[in-house]
């Protein structure tokens, strides 16, 4: 009788306890989504369903690298996954929950510069090198890689041209005019500037996949395309922009970044920075971006700025269309989930669930301004008279 009553108990002390400790989490995890307005098994565009219940172990020993990580391996799915991750924003959770991988990024991040030397080519490898294939299916007619301006924009097509003619006539490009593109991407703002306003130009960048790109984009037109570090500029030009770069630079290269931009810039000339920005002074970025998306990235503050630039530049605007990131990115979202099926197959389930997170993460961050976009007008004397600038 009792080995039959002990023998129908399958439960060791062991098993007994895991079920505690893992029932505690569970309880823990959704009393902080619930703080979100965040159910789980909920029906709201916010709401998730949990498929594995590793999860909530997962989430608060890693925080949001777990979050991601998770998310990538198929543990959980969302109604809507920028609508959840901008409830989580609002919520502030992301500064309450912390993996313990990131006492060791914040170890490095102070000991080393991760931007310097072979690192600086890191984000160019892992990242703008993926392939144009990828680029070309997301980010519509032209190449451009950062925020639109929709102001008076009905679509993305629109909306990039509008961005890229506004550098232009911040800076005032002329016919004749040698302009400097720091980190030219696919160089789509050079060609626009060559074609529609007559200047000639340079562009650096660290992607091999973008140089050879641009090259071909740019063919016929008084253009140079570099594969070349920003630090190894020296030469004179009459007007420079920077779209989409600096986030690459990290903080302890800010101040040489603007060295660099000011003894390549002529008197007279304007500087146009173009930056996505943050509220809080950091020296290091969210433990998944940095791993999947951006390694070695850093999203500067606008304290960061003015310190590294103090003394080389007068500022003359600044300019805030962060929410049109949001925009952007949802333009985005829909090119490249109509394009899945053609692109290769080497854009497995586990890349598009990468992709889709992070997409989704960086329309949260612009929704809930926890992220900005900024441009910068900067001139190295200030501009006599005083400088107005377009909208």
């Amino acid at each position: 009788m009792w080995r039959r009553i002990t023998g129908g108990c399958s439960r060791t002390p062991e098993a007994h306890r895991r079920s505690v400790m893992d029932a505690g989490l569970q309880r823990r995890v959704e009393a902080l989504l619930q703080e979100a307005d965040i159910t789980p098994g909920g029906d709201r565009p916010q709401d998730l369903d949990i498929l594995d219940p590793r999860f909530y172990a997962r989430v608060l020993a890693d925080g949001s690298l777990g979050l991601g990580e998770s998310y990538m391996e198929g543990w959980w799915q969302a109604h809507s996954l920028d609508g959840l991750l901008t409830h989580l924003l609002d919520a502030r959770l992301d500064e309450r929950v912390h993996g313990g991988g990131e006492v060791w990024d914040a170890l490095k991040a102070k000991l080393f510069n991760l931007q310097s030397g072979q690192g600086s080519y890191e984000v160019g490898k892992r990242h703008y090198d993926l392939g144009n294939d990828l680029y070309q299916a997301m980010l519509g007619k032209r190449l451009v890689y950062s925020c639109g301006y929709w102001r008076d924009a009905s679509n993305l097509d629109q909306a990039q041209e509008a961005k890229l003619e506004l550098i232009c006539r911040k800076l005032g490009l002329r016919p004749g005019m040698r302009v400097l593109d720091i980190g030219c991407g696919w160089g789509e703002a050079l060609k626009y500037a060559a074609e529609r306003h007559g200047v000639e130009g340079v562009g650096v960048t660290i992607s091999q996949e973008q140089a050879g790109f641009a090259r071909q984009l740019c063919a016929g037109l008084p253009v140079e395309i570099r594969l070349q570090d920003y630090r190894e500029l020296d030469e004179p030009f009459d007007a420079i922009l920077s779209v989409g770069m600096f986030e690459h630079v990290g903080v302890k290269n800010y101040r040489r970044y603007f060295e660099v931009a000011r003894r390549c810039l002529g008197d007279e000339g304007l500087f146009l920075l173009h930056s996505i920005g943050t509220n809080i002074s950091r020296d290091r970025t969210d433990p998944w971006i940095a791993k999947y998306i951006f390694p070695n990235s850093m999203l500067p503050s606008a304290a960061q700025i003015t310190h590294a630039m103090e003394g080389l530049f007068v500022l003359e605007d600044w300019h805030n269309f962060g929410t049109d990131y949001d925009r952007t990115l949802q333009a985005w979202r829909d090119n490249i989930e109509a394009a899945w099926e053609q692109l290769d197959a080497r854009y497995d389930e586990h890349f598009r669930r990468m992709w889709r997170f992070y997409l989704a993460a960086s329309m949260a961050t612009f929704r809930t301004r926890h992220s900005q976009l900024w441009q910068l007008v900067l001139s190295p004397r200030g501009v006599r008279g005083g400088y107005l600038s377009p909208r």
